[in-house]
């Protein structure tokens, strides 16, 4: 069960809402909770609740063990047993297969015999809750927080369904506090509607959108990628990743805030940034944050030499590509960012920091999306081949280039036969038909609204608008946010209902 299946949005979110507002006291709501949220699990992934249940009494007793070590040594042991057990399950899920495959590669030149671990399936969401798991003990031992009292609220921070399978990766004195009294205001839940409608529309109508021309163009052999192709297929998979998992974190806030907890905000349009540095900031702020505060500061951060900060920089956005899959590709899209933020730590960061603002989002944004096309390939050669076709450097089947466009560009704006552009598609197996009307109309709402003109444009509004007309405006506005929120919520419905549901990048990770 997703947030953008038509089961969750008809049945399951009524009803754990509307018993949720009935029930008598925090404690009832908060089992409540906890109880909708094992049934939002094992709807899709059965077979593991009762390890995701162990892991959290095993954390649950880890931290009490540590809050109670009278004793440096057994708090430290604690922390050492916690981070064995927490990595050794995401290893053992997440890297068995990728570990026992490289072994059994190098072992192959020395005639040595191979490994054989059997297909492991990963557990949804398990990069999410492990790192749940290991910020609650070791804030623990930091003494920022106390140990949870009850096992049910240890549980239930890290089931608590909104954020169990893609995050945001929340922290333990965020929702400590939140578990143990929060107050559910009109306000708050208006506001939570807002944002998971708005989400829910970043999903099914741009990241659903788009995401089929990606996966076409990103499925095509290197002999029919051409220029053009090449460059739409990487535009529409960097609106898809942005939407789709910001769409995510949306409908989780808002989910979140309807129930009275308010999570950290996970995403502050990064594909406006002007650095690398900057990208990281605001894209998917809780992971950055937390490989800064539990890996990047403990190693020196940036407290020591300048060839020390940038091998410790080197190792967080290794772990960081590690966390995202386990495939050569990631680690490579890890490092790939590591190096080109240990080089705006050089004399090119005051150098771009020169730059007119236009050629450091330029270059940003280029940075970026190359680095999405190793992020997404299946394999380091199907990396390596698209970014020749970006550079115009691979083989190009048929037409050319600038045929490829205009036709492409005729087909969009009905200037030229369908049937005409699919024959022609068809004969140099170049998916021209990849641009429907649907997919520009995607493309161009998903470059306009991932930057912040919605609030510039509501500030220049009021701000033109002569001072009598201003309550009138705003009042205007009130009144309208109701009507277009329910005109996205019918029409992100009408397409799930039509077949455009694709699952959220982010639950593989």
């Amino acid at each position: 069960m997703v947030f953008s299946s038509p089961i969750f949005l008809f049945l399951f979110l009524p009803v754990t809402l509307v018993l949720y507002l009935l029930l008598p006291g925090l404690r009832l709501r908060n089992l409540w909770l906890l109880a909708v949220s094992l049934l939002f699990y094992a709807w899709g992934e059965a077979a593991f609740v009762l390890l995701i249940f162990v892991s959290t009494m095993v954390n649950y007793g880890l931290g009490l063990w540590v809050e109670s070590g009278a004793g440096t040594s057994r708090r430290k042991w604690g922390v050492v047993l916690a981070v064995v057990f927490n990595l050794g399950l995401l290893g053992f899920f997440k890297y068995g297969n990728f570990l026992v495959e490289n072994l059994n590669l190098l072992a192959r030149p020395l005639h040595l015999g191979a490994v054989h671990l059997g297909k492991v399936r990963l557990p949804i969401g398990i990069s999410f809750f492990t790192f749940h798991a290991l910020s609650y003990i070791i804030d623990i031992y930091r003494g920022k927080m106390p140990a949870a009292r009850r096992p049910s609220d240890m549980a239930l921070y890290i089931f608590f369904f909104p954020q169990l399978v893609a995050g945001p990766i929340l922290r333990w004195g965020a929702m400590a506090p939140q578990i143990a009294g929060r107050i559910a205001s009109l306000d708050g839940f208006w506001e939570g509607i807002r944002r998971f409608v708005q989400g829910l529309a970043k999903k099914t109508l741009v990241a659903n959108t788009v995401a089929a021309a990606a996966d076409r163009v990103f499925s095509l052999s290197p002999d029919a990628l051409s220029l053009p192709m090449a460059w739409v297929g990487v535009v529409c998979y960097t609106l898809q990743i942005y939407f789709d998992f910001s769409g995510y974190s949306d409908m989780a806030i808002g989910l979140g805030r309807m129930f009275g907890f308010t999570f950290m905000e996970n995403f502050d349009h990064p594909y406006i940034a002007q650095s690398i540095k900057d990208f990281w900031r605001r894209w998917h702020i809780s992971l950055s944050s937390w490989f800064r505060d539990y890996l990047y500061v403990p190693l020196g951060g940036n407290r020591c030499s300048a060839a020390r900060n940038y091998a410790n920089l080197l190792v967080v956005f290794l772990l960081c590509g590690l966390w995202h899959g386990a495939a050569w590709t990631f680690v490579v899209w890890g490092l790939y960012h590591g190096l080109f933020l240990v080089l705006e730590r050089t004399r090119f960061g005051s150098w771009l920091e020169s730059f007119p603002r236009p050629l450091r989002h330029a270059y940003a944004l280029a940075v970026v999306m190359v680095g999405w096309v190793i992020f997404r390939a299946d394999t380091w050669p199907q990396a390596v081949a698209y970014l020749r076709a970006l550079l115009g450097l691979g083989p190009v089947a048929g037409l050319t280039p600038t045929a490829d466009v205009f036709l492409t560009i005729g087909t969009v704006f009905g200037l030229t036969g369908e049937d005409t552009i699919s024959q022609i598609a068809a004969t140099n197996q170049i998916p021209l038909a990849v641009l429907t009307h649907q997919v520009v109309w995607a493309m161009l709402a998903g470059i306009v609204f991932s930057t912040p003109f919605a609030s510039w444009f509501k500030h220049e509004v009021l701000r033109t608008s002569p001072e009598p007309l201003r309550p009138a405006i705003r009042l205007a506005g009130i009144l309208a946010e109701p009507v277009a929120l329910s005109a996205l919520l019918v029409v992100s419905a009408a397409w799930l209902a039509d077949g455009t549901y694709n699952p959220f990048i982010y639950f593989r990770f």
